[in-house]
């Protein structure tokens, strides 16, 4: 599974069809394909210094939909991408805030688990 993610940071998101692969591999059934796109969000939000925050944004409500996936290593990239865009600027880290909360007081464990990490790590930093 490492190399995945080295292509999403040194390749895929260097490409101009990055963005709409997230959307697209984040619909997936496929759970390697599913964190592939998450990986690949957390990538862009690393190196895609011309990305808007309205597209951050975007990328959290992908996150936010798909949150209630109870298999680890799609949650792990979920938590990875929103610490990554939690760390461009102050007005997106209150939207993953936001976001984080949100999941917390979600019906879904695997929702809240990812929102409370989130939460947990912001206060230890």
């Amino acid at each position: 599974m490492g190399h995945r993610l080295t292509v999403c940071f040194n390749l895929f998101d260097r490409t101009p069809h990055a963005w709409s692969k997230v959307d697209q591999w984040a619909n997936s059934t496929g759970e390697y394909v599913k964190r592939t796109a998450f990986a690949l969000l957390w990538s862009l939000a690393l190196h895609d210094k011309d990305a808007s925050d309205e597209t951050f944004v975007h990328g959290l409500s992908i996150v936010e939909r798909n949150a209630h996936d109870n298999r680890h290593l799609v949650g792990k990239s979920m938590s990875m991408a929103m610490r990554a865009i939690a760390h461009r600027n102050p007005t997106l880290a209150g939207a993953v805030t936001d976001l984080a909360q949100r999941l917390v007081n979600s019906d879904s464990k695997a929702s809240r688990a990812i929102g409370t990490k989130y939460l947990r790590e912001r206060r230890r930093s």
